[in-house]
């Protein structure tokens, strides 16, 4: 999604979670084309901390705003990406408890990395369209999203 033809009620908020889109994705794409096995660990790790604040802010803040302002037209979208970052959250707890020396920790991120395309790919091209269609004032969101997924991140690291 091009963040240039965001209208300026949705910009700074759909940019947030673009932004945290395209690190995963890069972290991913690093994983998987690193041969190290102490970095490929530590990628693992950072894109496990990403995404988990990530997701905290979508279900904290973004997706209940949703829900509220819309129900009918978002109920479905926002329950399927609900399923998802459920699946992300047992591969992320899996990846977590797990190491490189782990027969299967490569392929656990492996998939991840697949189930955070399809999402993203949704949310990019469903989800996210659908809100500027409707012309969402999202702007309220920014501090709120930005002030928890520090406090995610932060908690992710202690």
């Amino acid at each position: 999604m091009n963040k240039s033809k965001i209208p300026v009620a949705q910009k700074d908020v759909l940019s947030l979670l673009l932004d945290d889109h395209k690190k995963a994705k890069k972290l991913f794409k690093e994983f998987e084309n690193t041969e190290d096995d102490a970095r490929k660990e530590a990628l693992a790790r950072e894109v496990c901390m990403e995404l988990t604040a990530h997701t905290t802010i979508e279900e904290e803040v973004f997706y209940p705003f949703l829900r509220e302002h819309d129900p009918e037209e978002f109920g479905d979208l926002l329950n399927e990406a609900l399923v998802e970052h459920a699946s992300a959250k047992e591969l992320i707890a899996q990846i977590r408890g797990m190491g490189m020396q782990d027969d299967l920790f490569e392929a656990k991120v492996t998939v991840l990395g697949e189930y955070v395309s399809h999402h993203v790919k949704e949310e990019e091209e469903e989800l996210f369209p659908k809100v500027i269609s409707k012309k969402i004032e999202l702007r309220e969101l920014l501090t709120p999203m930005t002030e928890r997924k520090e406090e995610a991140l932060q908690s992710a690291v202690a």
